[in-house]
């Protein structure tokens, strides 16, 4: 089981040198908003709240999965709680997988949801263990080890074909997860973790039952990049190599999951650099932004670095929806662009 934890550990180290960044940008430079030259609005009454898994947000920001070995770990998930508890914003942990076989995993019990007691904690499991043992069983451990309002179910086979260990028969892994949406007493966010989620498989996945997607695309982490950094045998590391610009751009994959799928509830990720690329994001067709890589080095810092991070992320975005006659949400996403 040290093994597990050991790798989540390499992650972290390749991810912070920034050895995995992605071959491709998020697709956002092609987005310009029209410029609102006379706003009639006041900047500080701007709206950015909604509702989300019971919760009313202050902002549409989600602090995307991350994770760590055990020496890092327990550090990064309070600090993380504590940031999106003063923020108002939601939080996702990352894989629980170690947890759930017994080897424990520092900062993921219910000191987490003491540190965030008044936003939404989501808990998370991969889908290539649905059909390794991990069922309903699992995630309701998964759910209860934090207090969770909900469960993401992350989606990595470019990852899983690139690790040395990974589980590569993804057989059944389909009609497992369908039956854990229609089993589980709370929501299930199915995410991609930096490849994309195509229109199909985003009607798919709500047409399971599904309560969110994420659709995390390309531009930030390249998980193939990362398991080809940390690789020791030179075929490893040449297979992952091909991958490097693997994956469907964020921009373009949440205009086309938000076309195929009008009513769905989607988050948008991956290389989210700002929040002038999530508004953009939100007017693109997200409900709510996510953001891991880009709140990693605040994260390993302190809870203010955190929070001072996402605070000027909130700014930006305050600032888009300002200088587009945008006086919440619901109107920036009818904000006019330019072309």
């Amino acid at each position: 089981m040290s093994g597990i934890l050991n790798r989540k550990d390499q992650h972290l180290d390749v991810i912070l040198s920034g050895a995995a960044a992605h071959g491709l940008s998020g697709g956002f430079d092609a987005v310009r908003f029209v410029h609102e030259a006379l706003p009639d609005l006041d900047h500080a009454g701007i709206d950015l709240g909604l509702a989300f898994l019971g919760h009313r947000l202050k902002a549409p920001l989600l602090i995307s999965s991350m994770t760590g070995g055990p020496a890092r770990a327990e550090a990064i998930n309070a600090r993380l709680a504590e940031a999106a508890q003063q923020l108002g914003i939601a939080l996702a942990v990352g894989s629980q997988r170690a947890a759930l076989e017994g080897a424990g995993t520092p900062g993921l019990d219910l000191t987490l949801r003491r540190r965030a007691p008044d936003v939404p904690i989501l808990a998370n499991i991969g889908a290539a263990q649905l059909t390794r043992g991990f069922g309903l069983d699992a995630a309701r451990r998964a759910l209860d080890m934090i207090a969770a309002d909900a469960l993401i179910v992350h989606l990595n086979p470019l990852q899983e074909a690139c690790q040395p260990e990974g589980d590569r028969d993804w057989r059944g892994v389909g009609a497992a997860l369908e039956a854990l949406v229609r089993g589980l007493d709370a929501p299930v966010v199915v995410k991609e973790t930096g490849a994309g989620i195509s229109a199909v498989t985003a009607r798919r996945l709500f047409d399971m039952g599904v309560a969110a997607v994420d659709v995390a695309g390309a531009g930030g982490s390249n998980w193939a990049t990362v398991e080809g950094e940390r690789a020791e045998d030179p075929g490893d590391k040449a297979h992952a190599a091909a991958f490097a610009d693997w994956g469907m751009p964020t921009a373009r994959v949440i205009a086309e999951v938000r076309a195929a799928c009008p009513d769905g509830l989607i988050i948008g990720s991956g290389g989210v650099r700002d929040g002038v690329e999530a508004a953009k994001a939100i007017r693109l067709g997200a409900d709510l932004v996510g953001q891991a890589t880009g709140v990693l080095s605040a994260a390993m810092t302190s809870t203010e670095a955190v929070v001072a991070h996402f605070g000027t992320v909130i700014r930006q975005l305050r600032t888009v929806c300002f200088c587009t006659g945008s006086a919440s949400l619901a109107d920036l996403r009818r904000a006019p662009l330019q072309g």
